[in-house]
């Protein structure tokens, strides 16, 4: 279902309660693989919260299920500078924030002011500060079950055509290195210590390789697109050959970044 509310949020998580079944959260879905029989339960996007605003203290709020794009033109329109950075990173607010998304120079944790989370067990609302969320690698430790409802960013005052072509060229950076114009899960594995997991993949000589209708790109090795059919099964086969072929040549085991979800068919 849509949640276009808060409002929406808390009935369905109530009506899930009274009658126990379990209630899947997202945002824009990126960054998640959801196995080809489906999801048993309540699965509620949270489409409808998209509102972003600039507060008097320079603070950028957005709710949980504003676009990356929305966001960041939002920033550049109003002379924000801070979040150039997140230009072109796949996802929406609530999943930034999960999983503290970014790049090699800057992460969310950089730039969060505050989060508005909802306790969809407890049915209520707690904004936690900066100082009160634990920031790691591709992951944000937030209360067990908690979801992400909105995020205030600090930024600083910059000319909007400034903010605008900084953006623009670390956009046409992001589109010569990643498969970005072609549907996936974003990036599979987490980067080990010291390295990258695209290059240990492509070092593994799996640029290319296809099972079924998935495919690791031949841009980007730490991406599996859709070349066309693929289904949920074929990704995660060729995850696994990833992971078996970087053990096997480099004695390092990958962990994903992808949230697989689902159940088989």
């Amino acid at each position: 279902m849509r949640v276009d509310a808060r409002d929406d949020l808390e009935r369905v998580a109530s009506w899930c309660r009274r009658h126990a079944l379990p209630l899947l959260v997202l945002g824009g879905g990126f960054n998640l693989l959801v196995r080809d029989g489906g999801v048993r339960g309540v699965v509620a996007r949270l489409a409808g919260l998209r509102d972003v605003a600039l507060a008097a203290d320079g603070l950028v709020r957005a709710e949980a299920g504003a676009s990356h794009s929305q966001v960041t033109r939002f920033a550049a329109d109003h002379g924000r500078a801070g979040l150039e950075f997140a230009v072109g990173i796949p996802g929406t607010v609530g999943g930034w924030i999960a999983m503290n998304a970014g790049t090699r120079e800057r992460e969310m944790k950089d730039v969060v002011s505050s989060v508005e989370l909802f306790d969809p067990a407890q049915g209520r609302i707690v904004t936690r500060a900066r100082g009160e969320l634990r920031f790691h690698y591709r992951r944000t430790e937030l209360p067990a079950g908690a979801v992400v409802l909105a995020a205030a960013f600090a930024t600083s005052a910059d000319e909007p055509d400034a903010i605008r072509e900084r953006q623009k060229r670390l956009l046409a950076q992001r589109r010569a290195t990643q498969p970005v114009d072609q549907p996936s899960c974003g990036s599979v594995f987490v980067n080990p210590p010291g390295d990258f997991a695209g290059r240990l993949i492509e070092s593994a000589g799996l640029k290319g390789t296809r099972i079924g209708g998935a495919m690791i790109s031949p841009l980007h090795a730490n991406f599996i697109v859709n070349a066309g059919g693929a289904r949920a099964a074929d990704v995660l086969a060729l995850i696994e050959r990833a992971r078996a072929a970087v053990r096997e040549r480099s004695h390092i085991e990958l962990q994903t970044e992808v949230h697989v979800v689902g159940e088989g068919a």
